[in-house]
C-alpha cells in the first residue's frame, strides 16, 4: 500500500468500460478486467448503468396514461435486473464504512488493488464537502469524526498529505479541534491504528459475553430456584441488546481488553503528528474519554452511563484478574466464530466484518485460516459506481429490493404482461434461493427458518420485514388463477399471474409464517431482527454519542405493517393453518399500529424518510383490516393530515432532518416521497382522486422518455440521524404507483357513492 508523489489525486480515475460485476446467489463481486478481457466481455446494461456509462438508451413511445408510464418505468427497470434474478445496488449510507474497511485491511496486511485504491480516492473526493470535511452521510454536515477518519484514508492509500485533497481535510480537521473529539467508534479506530491511545477510550466491557457463555453459570441457572428465569441485572446482557449493536461490540470488547494495536511505521508516525493540533506526545489522552466536538455530539451519554463508565475504568485498570482476561477472550473468541460459520463470514455489516477482521489478526495471526475467509468474503461489500468505490453498509440489500419489485409489477398489473415473464420468472428463483432453510446453532439467535434476509440466504440474519414482504411475492406468484383472473381480496384488488412453476412449496411458506408468529412483541408490534429482550430503558446505556435507538430492539410501524399484510394474505390462500393464531396476531398488530398513530393523524418513520415512508405502511396495514377513508376515523385523520403536506406542483417532500427532529420537515418534491404518499393514500382509498392525480401527475413530469426516473436524495435512513441510499425506490415505488392507480384504485372507488355526484 506503499506511497507516491501525487498532486490532486482525487481527479484520477480506472478506465470505467474495463470494471464488470459478477454474482452468485446474490453475492456481488466487481472485478476489474484487462484492456483484452474486456473487449471479449461486454458491459452489461446493468454495468453500464451502475457506471454511468449509459448512452443512447431507446426512447420509448410517450404515455397517454399513468399504466403506460408504469410499463415504460418497467422497461427501463427490468433490464436492470441482474442474471441470478434480484436488483443490485450500493446501499450507501453512514461514510464512516469505507475507512473503517480500508483500515481493516491496513491493519491485517490484506492487499488492496491499485485499482481500488484510485477508486477509493476517487470517491471520497467526489463527497467532500465545500469546507474540505466529511458528513456522517454523503451531504451530511462536516464531522470531526469522518473528517478525521477520510483524513486518515486517503494517507493510508498514499495519498501525500500536500495534496489539495488532504490538505484541505486536514486544515478543516484542526479547525474543529482535531482527532481528539471523535466520539467513540472513532477513538476505537484510531486506537488500534496506533493514532490514539486506549485510555482515551470510555470502557467496553468484555465480561458481560463470558457471564452469558459461561458454562458454570449456566449450570448455576439451570439448577437454581431460577432456572428458566433471570435476575433483573441480567437485562444488561449483551443477548437481549440488539443485534446490530451486538455484532460491532462483540469484537470491540476484544480490542479493548486486549489493548489491540498495530505496530507504528514511518506513515502512522507523520499522521499521529497530522491529525491533532498539538504534538500526540504532549497529549493525555485520558482526559479526552468524554471529549466530543460539538458538530459529533448526537446523543451525550446518560449520568447512568457515565457513572458506569468510571466503575469500568478502575476495574480494567487495576482489579481485572489474568484468569478472568483469559475466560472472556475465550468466550468472544466462541461468539465470533459462531458468527462467522452462521453468515458464512459475511457477518452482518461491513463494520463488524472489518472489525473481526482486525480481531482474527491480532489473535490467529496474519495467515489465520478463518481471516483468509474474511478476505475473499469482504469483497461483497465492495461497490463500485460512477462516482468511485466504496464500502457499502450491508452485503447488498437483494431480498429487499426484488420483494417490493415483484410487489410494484403486480400491483401495476403488469405482471402477466408477457413483456416481463422472464423478469418474475428470474426474481421468484432468486427467491427459492434465498431462503433461510435452516435455524441457527446459536443460543443469541431466535429462529429463521423459513424467512429471508435483508441480501442473501448466505447472510443468515432473518429480518421481520424482509420475510414478509418476500412471502407475499412469492404468494403472488405462485398462486395460480385464469389467466384473466382479477378479483377482489378482502377489499385488496390483486391479480395473479398463471403458469409460474411453484418452486417453493407450501411447508416453505408455512415455515416462514411458523417463524413470524414467534416474533411479535408483547405490544402487538414487530420488531426488525428479533424481539424486543429487554426495556427501551437500556437505551440510556447507549455509548455511540452518535446513533439513536441502538440498544434494544424496538416494535416498528413499518415491520408490524409488513407482517400483518403477509399474514392477511397467507390467510387468503391458506385459510386453514393456523387461522385461531394469525386472526389473532392481526388483530394485535393492527392495534399496534393505530396506538402508534400521533393525534394530528401522522405515523412516524423508523427505516426510511420518514412520515410519509411511515404512512404508506400504515394505510396499507389498515386497509388489511377493512380500515379505509370510509369506515375509520383513524384513516380519515391520515389522510387529512397526508392531503396538507403536498406541495404546490403536486408532489411531496420530505427532508431527511425529519427522522433526527422527529417532526415533518418539507423540502422540494421528491418523486419517492410523492409515491409513497399516493399510494397510502390510494390505500385509504381516499375519495379525493384529484389530490391522487396531481401526485402521479408529478412522478410522470420526471419520467425520462427512456423511462427511467433520475436519483434524488437519500430515501432511507438508520437509528435517526444517518440516512442510507435506496435507488431502486425511485423505480419501483413510483412504477408501483403509476399502475395501481388504473389497476385498484379505479376500481375500488367505483364501489362507493362519491358525496360530490362524481359518474365513472
Amino acid at each position: 500500500m506503499g506511497s507516491e508523489d501525487s498532486h490532486e489525486e482525487g481527479s484520477r480515475r480506472t478506465n470505467l468500460a474495463q470494471w464488470r460485476l459478477t454474482t452468485t446467489n446474490g453475492a456481488h463481486r466487481w472485478t476489474y478486467l484487462s484492456i483484452d478481457e474486456a473487449k471479449t466481455h461486454p458491459q452489461s446494461f446493468a454495468e453500464q448503468y451502475f457506471l454511468g456509462l449509459l448512452k443512447n438508451t431507446p426512447i420509448l413511445p410517450a404515455p397517454t396514461t399513468s399504466q403506460d408510464s408504469a410499463a415504460n418505468g418497467l422497461l427501463f427497470y427490468k433490464r436492470l435486473q441482474l442474471e441470478d434474478g434480484h436488483w443490485g445496488c450500493a446501499c450507501v449510507g453512514p461514510s464512516f464504512v469505507l475507512p473503517g474497511l480500508v483500515f481493516a485491511l491496513y491493519v491485517t496486511n490484506t492487499p488492496i488493488l491499485p485499482e481500488w485504491r484510485i477508486e477509493m480516492i476517487a470517491y471520497s473526493a467526489h463527497h467532500v464537502n465545500d469546507d474540505g470535511g466529511w458528513g456522517l452521510f454523503p451531504g451530511g454536515s462536516t464531522m470531526v469524526w469522518t473528517t478525521a477518519l477520510y483524513y486518515v484514508l486517503l494517507r493510508l492509500l498514499g495519498v501525500q498529505a500536500s495534496d489539495p485533497l488532504a490538505a484541505r481535510a486536514r486544515d478543516r480537521l484542526l479547525l474543529m479541534g482535531g482527532a481528539v473529539g471523535v466520539p467513540q467508534w472513532g477513538k476505537l479506530w484510531l486506537c488500534v491504528l496506533n493514532l490514539y491511545r486506549w485510555e482515551g477510550v470510555n470502557p467496553v466491557p468484555p465480561e458481560l459475553w463470558w457471564v452469558e457463555a459461561s458454562p458454570a453459570w449456566n449450570e448455576f441457572i439451570a439448577e437454581s430456584s431460577i432456572a428458566g428465569f433471570s435476575p433483573e441485572w441480567l437485562a444488561f446482557h449483551p443477548s437481549r441488546w440488539w443485534v446490530q449493536t451486538r455484532s460491532v461490540y462483540c469484537p470491540t470488547s476484544y480490542m479493548y481488553i486486549n489493548k489491540c494495536q498495530m505496530p507504528l511505521n514511518p506513515l502512522l508516525e507523520q499522521i499521529r503528528e497530522e491529525i491533532y493540533v498539538q504534538p500526540f506526545s504532549s497529549i493525555s489522552f485520558s482526559d479526552h474519554a468524554d471529549t466530543v466536538a460539538a458538530t459529533d455530539m448526537k446523543l451525550p451519554p446518560s449520568m447512568v452511563l457515565r457513572l458506569a463508565n468510571s466503575v469500568f475504568r478502575v476495574w480494567d485498570t487495576y482489579m481485572r484478574p489474568r484468569w478472568l482476561h483469559r475466560k472472556v477472550n475465550d468466550a468472544i473468541r466462541d461468539l465470533i466464530r459462531r458468527q462467522d460459520a452462521n453468515s458464512f463470514f459475511n457477518d452482518l455489516s461491513s463494520v463488524d466484518q472489518a472489525l473481526i477482521m482486525e480481531v482474527l489478526y491480532f489473535d490467529e495471526g496474519e495467515e489465520s485460516v478463518s481471516l483468509s475467509k474474511h478476505r475473499e468474503v469482504f469483497q461483497h461489500y465492495v461497490w463500485q459506481g460512477a462516482e468511485g468505490m466504496t464500502i457499502t453498509a450491508t452485503d447488498g440489500i437483494q431480498v429487499w429490493d426484488t420483494a417490493f419489485s415483484v410487489l410494484a409489477i403486480v400491483d401495476a398489473g403488469l405482471a402477466q404482461d408477457v413483456r416481463f415473464r422472464d423478469t418474475v420468472l428470474k426474481a421468484l428463483d432468486f427467491f427459492e434461493k434465498a431462503q433461510l432453510r435452516d435455524n441457527l446453532l446459536d443460543p443469541y439467535r431466535e429462529p429463521c427458518k423459513g424467512g429471508w434476509s435483508f441480501s442473501t440466504r448466505e447472510n443468515g440474519f432473518m429480518v421481520s420485514d424482509c420475510s414478509a414482504e418476500s412471502m407475499k411475492a412469492v404468494i403472488l406468484l405462485q398462486e395460480q388463477w385464469e389467466a384473466s383472473s382479477v378479483f377482489f381480496c378482502r377489499g385488496s384488488l390483486l391479480t395473479s399471474l398463471s403458469g409460474l412453476p411453484k418452486i417453493i412449496s407450501d411447508s416453505r411458506l408455512r415455515d416462514c409464517v411458523d417463524t413470524l408468529l414467534l416474533m411479535q412483541s408483547s405490544d402487538g408490534g414487530f420488531a426488525s431482527y428479533e424481539r424486543p429482550r429487554t426495556g427501551a430503558w437500556l437505551e440510556m446505556l447507549n455509548p455511540t454519542e452518535i446513533f439513536d435507538q441502538v440498544m434494544v430492539e424496538h416494535s416498528y410501524t413499518e415491520c408490524t405493517s409488513s407482517v400483518l399484510t403477509s399474514l392477511a394474505l397467507f390467510r387468503r390462500h391458506f385459510p386453514d393453518y393456523r387461522a385461531a393464531e394469525i386472526d389473532s396476531t392481526i388483530s394485535r398488530a393492527a392495534g399496534f399500529v393505530k396506538s402508534s398513530q400521533r393525534p394530528d393523524g401522522s405515523w412516524e418513520g423508523s427505516w426510511g424518510i420518514c412520515f410519509t415512508y411511515a404512512m404508506f405502511f400504515a394505510l396499507d396495514a389498515l386497509e388489511r383490516v377493512h380500515e379505509t377513508y370510509h369506515t375509520s376515523a383513524s384513516v380519515r385523520r391520515a389522510c387529512e393530515w397526508l392531503v396538507s403536506k403536498q406541495r404546490n406542483d403536486g408532489g411531496w417532500g420530505e427532508h431527511y432532518s425529519s427522522c433526527e427532529m422527529r417532526k415533518y420537515i418539507q423540502h422540494e418534491s421528491q418523486v419517492v416521497n410523492t409515491a409513497w404518499a399516493v399510494l397510502a393514500l390510494m390505500s385509504a382509498r381516499y375519495p379525493n382522486r384529484i389530490d391522487v392525480e396531481r401526485g402521479l401527475q408529478l412522478i410522470q413530469n420526471r419520467q425520462q422518455p427512456n423511462g427511467e426516473w433520475l436519483q434524488e436524495d437519500a430515501e432511507g435512513v438508520t437509528n435517526r440521524t444517518c440516512t442510507l441510499a435506496y435507488p431502486n425506490y425511485k423505480f419501483y415505488f413510483p412504477i408501483r404507483a403509476l399502475g395501481k392507480y388504473e389497476n385498484v384504485y379505479l376500481p375500488q372507488l367505483k364501489e362507493y357513492i362519491h358525496l360530490d355526484g362524481e359518474v365513472f
